[in-house]
């Protein structure tokens, strides 16, 4: 089956749509001023998106999560504070790093404008590992209008894992050929190109910062390679 089947886009959204690495930076940096305190800021935001990471994917393998993305982000923050002798940290300090700033994350800049285009010819779900509340509320604050959010929140079982994404398209009924995965990161796309989803790849070499991201150069496999959500909407035959 060829792109011309799809009919629904899942879209990543920290990362691909969210600009987390300006929001956590700059925030850590508020946090840091209070106290008189200087530090890489940019680096110890990256730390602490790397910690999350490694506590959300693949989670539900095994056993039940205990947490959601919320829960990953406050203990990574915790432990980037005290690796880091930021212990003056207040918990309400802590907490407009985790949840406010999280919750409040701007979207890159090109795409708004194209989601209602693309959502005029595509079912476009948010399809993440992030909890639904964040999605939700950095929904609102950009202004964006989802077909469907679908977080591994609901489904128990946490990207890589395949149930997931077969999950995901299960919910909005369709064979799994007949979704698109869309993100920046090749092991998102690797993971749903395996039970057959489609795959496009856009990147974000600003993702991570000046530190770049660990994964900038896309796998061959996929079906749409682009730079920009403007240009995904031309391979897609949607004029953006």
């Amino acid at each position: 089956m060829s792109i011309a089947s799809i009919k629904a886009l899942t879209f990543d959204t920290g990362g691909t749509i969210l600009d987390w690495h300006s929001g956590f930076s700059g925030a850590l940096a508020e946090a840091g001023r209070r106290h008189g305190l200087e530090k890489d800021w940019n680096k110890l935001a990256n730390d602490m998106r790397r910690g999350s990471l490694q506590k959300m994917i693949n989670l539900g393998e095994h056993e039940p999560p205990a947490y959601n993305f919320d829960g990953a982000h406050r203990a990574t923050l915790d432990e980037v504070i005290a690796e880091n002798g930021l212990d003056v940290f207040s918990a309400e300090e802590r907490r407009a790093i985790w949840w406010e700033c999280a919750h409040n994350l701007q979207c890159w800049p090109d795409f708004p404008a194209v989601l209602p285009k693309l959502r005029a010819h595509y079912i476009a779900a948010s399809f993440t590992i992030l909890s639904f509340r964040i999605i939700i509320d950095t929904a609102k604050r950009n202004g964006l209008s989802w077909d469907a959010v679908i977080s591994c929140e609901a489904i128990g079982k946490y990207k890589l894992l395949p149930e997931a994404y077969e999950t995901a398209a299960r919910f909005l009924q369709l064979e799994p050929a007949e979704c698109c995965m869309v993100a920046c990161h090749n092991f998102d796309l690797d993971a749903a190109r395996v039970v057959g989803f489609k795959t496009a790849f856009v990147r974000r070499p600003d993702e991570w910062g000046a530190e770049g991201p660990p994964d900038p150069e896309p796998n061959s496999d996929c079906d749409i390679i682009v730079d920009s959500f403007p240009e995904l909407a031309e391979a897609l035959g949607v004029s953006a």
